[in-house]
């Protein structure tokens, strides 16, 4: 299991760049240290493979377009594919989180096969499904949770271990689709406005180092102003403005952490501005100075 700190994305989007999954075996498994990300929270992504996690420990929130779920340790769940989401540690000791990524088609088999059609794509295509939580104080899914937990004990050295993590990760799939039976029963309807806010990202990612007008904006997806602000507020939860300095200061952190560019060079390079105006909104928003962030960085590297 790979010990992550940070996770990298694909050019241009905030798809997130699975480099390690492979066409012959399309599987992460995954360690996650929320307290050694910059601000303790990963920013909103998405990507086409499934995750499936546990929490080892901490109290953990994961936001998607219909809000914030809360996960105590002990806990665990589902992110369906091409969701957006980012989650967030509610303390900033101590969570670390158990995750499987992977594309269906390992569990699935070849693509347009049965067990795709009745096991697979009633989730994966179903809106409604966007997450699904697993709590211990649940009976029905505790033993489900130990399964998932137990999953991540599978040693890569043992003989058949793709075989047997394909097995239990089909046996606690199969009873996912169980519990969700009823969810999937009501017929939810598809949202573009999803794609639309994952074309607006892309844009804001690949020129957040000019002056972006929300016109600009809206027209990447094809959309009005007014169209813009509404796929902000339901998505994110924020406004265009919000998400633009979010994301400018995102890229500073990582300017700061991974180069040794002044402090005014990443300033202009992140669209910010003035170095002073660039130190007032770092400090308001990440609590300290850029200078005191990047010594804090390379003190925790050694």
């Amino acid at each position: 299991m790979k010990d992550i700190h940070d996770i990298k994305f694909q050019n241009g989007t905030k798809q997130e760049l699975l480099s390690d999954l492979t066409p012959d075996f399309p599987y992460i498994a995954s360690r996650v240290e929320l307290d050694k990300f910059t601000g303790c929270f990963v920013p909103w992504h998405w990507h086409k493979e499934v995750e499936l996690f546990y929490l080892q420990s901490g109290v953990l929130e994961y936001y998607t377009s219909k809000g914030k779920t809360v996960f105590p340790a002990g806990s665990g769940g589902l992110i369906n594919s091409n969701i957006l989401h980012m989650t967030r540690a509610q303390d900033s000791m101590n969570t670390v989180q158990f995750l499987h990524i992977f594309d269906t088609s390992f569990i699935a088999g070849k693509q347009g096969s049965r067990m795709e059609q009745r096991y697979i794509t009633p989730i994966i295509a179903a809106p409604q499904i966007e997450i699904i939580a697993l709590y211990p104080d649940h009976l029905a899914q505790i033993q489900l949770l130990n399964k998932i937990h137990e999953s991540f004990n599978l040693s890569e050295s043992d003989f058949g271990y793709e075989m047997k993590l394909r097995a239990i990760l089909s046996d606690i799939w199969l009873h996912l689709l169980t519990m969700s039976l009823s969810s999937l029963e009501k017929k939810g309807h598809y949202n573009k406005i999803n794609d639309k806010i994952k074309l607006m990202m892309i844009y804001i990612h690949e020129h957040y180092a000019e002056k972006i007008s929300i016109a600009e904006i809206a027209a990447a997806a094809f959309s009005s102003e007014r169209e813009c602000f509404r796929a902000f507020r339901h998505c994110l939860h924020m406004t265009p403005a919000e998400y633009i300095k979010s994301y400018r200061l995102q890229m500073a952190c990582s300017m700061l952490a991974e180069s040794r560019e002044s402090i005014t060079g990443i300033s202009h390079a992140c669209g910010l501005g003035s170095s002073s105006y660039f130190g007032q909104v770092f400090r308001e928003h990440i609590g300290c100075t850029p200078i005191e962030y990047r010594k804090k960085w390379r003190n925790s590297d050694i």
